[in-house]
């Protein structure tokens, strides 16, 4: 396998003026991601800080497509005997990750394998106990965890007569807000990324209604959905009614409305945290980052929002030397230093308290007002059963069947009732089939 071949090993002897000079190339590690963009900028820029730090590893960054593909090009890579060391992999491939245990090396036996320092205590706990076992060990290293928030144009506000300060905590204000948005004749009062993450995970959490049961995956394989209890459908039947009226506007399953809002077409906008990156970076207009609404109707609400985004899994199969230098590659990336740049730049949650701490300190925050609210919302409560993430088998196709049945409500052909109903039929027999593969 050509990437199980170290650098390290090969000897360049050179003969100058009658002397040998003997020098050993850097041990190669290949992480694949699925950043493109400013994050895929960001994301070269710590490789290239960590390659001039040392000299004894060189990490090679492949950009493999969406988070999609870059999961189904991680398994491909297995099977063929051609794995990258390490895989960024989207949150909602973590079962599928804990499931492949041939396939994986976990976080805390790299660690304690290559003697590197290791402190799970350091890490958020309500990023790091998403991707850890029952009894606390972590089996993949939190990188890019977000959260949504929603995103504000102060300025289409203002120009529809509405005081841009004006509060936007529940769905029920946001509500009123569409309305003066739409009859001042905007064409895009809200719209939204990742729906069914947005709008029925998070949505769920948030609410403390269960998206699933067995404490929504984490209690075992043999779950079931129940994302179509009163909570969930009333939303999806309001957002729907929305739709119908011209005041939610929809563009697609991941995050294609961003460049409406980053446009300035769109008022509001629900997206994921690290939306943030390209709004600073393309928004020719004054914006908020506020907290993700809440049905002030639901008593429980809000308890706190989940996290999206990836973590890094170590793929099996490679010699102790990589392993080596791929244990000092996650300890680079969770320094600090690094962390709080990350967490600045992007709108990613700080994955240290050792980060968000330097990030305080230096006064980001104040000079960047809503920058904490993702931090805020995830460690504000104590998570319960129904709040501390969803993690299910194959469900990647689960919120393929979610978005194709979200669709039909927005596009006025199925009731909110009748399409959660179907999507967690149709959700069910998926996980039938990842419990028969994993027993």
């Amino acid at each position: 396998m050509a990437y199980r071949k170290t650098l390290a090993g090969l000897v360049a002897a050179t003969m100058l003026a009658g002397s040998t000079t003997v020098s050993f190339a850097a041990t190669e590690i290949q992480w694949w991601h699925a950043f493109t963009g400013r994050l895929g900028d960001l994301l070269n820029e710590q490789v290239e800080k960590f390659n001039a730090s040392q000299s004894d590893y060189v990490v090679v960054a492949s950009h493999k497509g969406n988070y999609s593909e870059a999961l189904n090009a991680g398994i491909a890579a297995f099977r063929a005997g051609e794995q990258p060391h390490i895989l960024q992999v989207f949150e909602v491939g973590t079962a599928t990750m804990m499931g492949a245990k041939g396939a994986i090396k976990p976080v805390y036996e790299l660690m304690a394998e290559t003697g590197k320092e290791f402190d799970q205590s350091a890490y958020l706990a309500a990023v790091a106990g998403y991707y850890t076992t029952t009894d606390g060990q972590m089996l993949s290293l939190p990188y890019n965890s977000s959260t949504p928030v929603l995103y504000v144009n102060r300025d289409a506000l203002e120009a529809a007569g509405i005081d841009p300060n004006t509060d936007l905590t529940t769905w029920e204000k946001v509500g009123e807000v569409l309305d003066k948005l739409k009859a001042s004749g905007s064409t895009c009062p809200l719209t939204t990324a990742w729906q069914s993450w947005v709008h029925l995970e998070t949505l769920s959490a948030y609410h403390d209604v269960p998206f699933a049961t067995k404490e929504n995956g984490f209690g075992g394989v043999d779950t079931e959905l129940t994302f179509n209890g009163p909570v969930q459908v009333a939303h999806i039947e309001a957002m729907g009614q929305w739709a119908k009226d011209g005041k939610f506007i929809y563009a697609g399953r991941r995050n294609e409305s961003g460049a409406q809002f980053r446009a300035g077409e769109c008022a509001l906008f629900t997206e994921s945290s690290a939306g943030y990156a390209g709004v600073k970076s393309e928004a020719k207009f004054a914006f908020d980052i506020r907290p993700l609404p809440y049905w002030d109707a639901v008593e429980a609400a809000p308890v706190n929002t989940i996290i999206g985004g990836a973590s890094l899994w170590v793929m099996s199969g490679h010699e102790p030397e990589e392993y080596a230098g791929v244990a000092e590659f996650l300890n680079f990336l969770s320094s600090a230093d690094i962390q709080a740049k990350w967490h600045q730049d992007t709108g990613y949650l700080p994955i240290t308290m050792a980060a968000y701490e330097q990030t305080k300190a230096s006064g980001f925050y104040d000079a960047n007002p809503g920058t904490d609210i993702a931090v805020i919302q995830m460690t504000g409560k104590a998570p319960t059963a129904n709040s501390k993430g969803v993690r299910l088998g194959n469900f990647d196709q689960i919120r393929g069947i979610i978005d194709e049945e979200l669709e039909a409500v927005w596009a006025g052909d199925k009731s909110a009732k009748e399409a959660l109903d179907n999507a967690v039929e149709r959700g069910n027999q998926l996980l039938r089939r990842f419990e028969q593969a994993n027993r």
